[in-house]
């Protein structure tokens, strides 16, 4: 068997994968990419070869490129193409392909001259980060911690928290790694 028909074989249970990390039904799928439950099934199974037009709304759902999605050979370059996103204030840059587990991502929150009112959030997983520039302030339940630059957190995001620049005229950089579930709070209205 050619690597090119090795691969076209194992596209199918590839995407099942993908949809199950993604903790999606068939029909919760079809509803996001406007492909039917039917056909979605089928391409899984492998019963039908997927489309390029039924490959682009999945590749956009799962947050991946083509290449990842259908798990082309690597092409040599390692590199990660940063395409910065900006939600609510903040500049979000990934640092990785999004495979729905761990996603690692550059988060850059701009100097401001009064802190905004706190947005908590509570979701099932874990956070971590690591300040890079500046001073972040992290609420948890109430408790204020200030972390500078070299400090890192990890914390249940079960706990209500709330995360924002401390610094009224100094921008502030971290690296944040979110766990599935918090990838979809912060990840789910950049997509739209």
């Amino acid at each position: 068997m050619t690597d090119e028909a090795e691969i076209v074989e194992r596209v199918g249970p590839r995407l099942r994968a993908f949809r199950l990390t993604a903790g999606l039904t068939l029909s919760q799928l079809a509803e996001r990419t406007g492909l039917t439950p039917s056909t979605l099934s089928r391409v899984e199974r492998s019963q039908i070869r997927p489309s390029l037009e039924q490959l682009l709304p999945l590749a956009r759902v799962y947050g991946v490129p083509l290449d990842e999605l259908v798990a082309a050979p690597a092409h040599g370059d390692p590199r990660v193409h940063l395409r910065p996103v900006r939600r609510e204030g903040l500049t979000y840059v990934p640092l990785g392909v999004n495979r729905g587990e761990l996603q690692a991502f550059k988060v850059i929150y701009p100097a401001v001259s009064e802190l905004p009112p706190a947005r908590f959030h509570a979701h099932p997983g874990r956070e971590w980060l690591y300040v890079l520039s500046g001073e972040i302030r992290l609420v948890l339940s109430g408790q204020v911690t200030d972390l500078t630059v070299g400090e890192a957190a990890e914390f249940d995001t079960a706990t209500p928290h709330w995360i924002g620049n401390a610094h009224p005229t100094v921008p502030a950089e971290i690296i944040a790694i979110y766990g599935k579930q918090g990838g979809r709070i912060h990840l789910t209205d950049l997509e739209q």
